[in-house]
């Protein structure tokens, strides 16, 4: 049997709450590369609190949603190990912090509309 021990900071104003971005259908690209750590868009929030997100020439409008199941970010404590630990192979006890907690997300799954510029008619 593995013990897990995950802690939480010691006070509830040290561990932030963050949101997800949930997408409904795909992001594809012109070129095949993977999208992980690049731009992608621009995320702003009107006064009334709605989520917009910019993509390229195309808007999308959404929602925030409390979440069914809230989500911890957890990260592996390193400094629960020390270096004689990591060469033997003893069983070691390894901790997590939660780093933040995920509540909320914001749902865009309406079809994205064209961002089009007003041009001058001709006279």
């Amino acid at each position: 049997m593995v013990q897990v021990l995950v802690s939480l900071p010691d006070s509830p104003n040290q561990c932030p709450e963050w949101a997800i971005v949930d997408l409904q259908g795909s992001l594809e690209t012109r070129q095949p590369v993977p999208l992980g750590g690049k731009f992608v868009g621009d995320l702003h929030f009107t006064k009334q609190n709605v989520p917009i997100l910019i993509i390229g020439h195309h808007i999308l409008y959404g929602k925030i949603v409390d979440m069914e199941k809230p989500f911890a970010v957890i990260v592996k404590d390193e400094s629960s190990e020390t270096a004689t630990d990591r060469d033997t192979d003893k069983n070691t006890s390894v901790n997590y912090v939660v780093k933040a907690l995920i509540k909320k997300k914001l749902l865009f799954k309406q079809r994205p509309k064209p961002i089009i510029a007003n041009i001058p008619k001709k006279l």
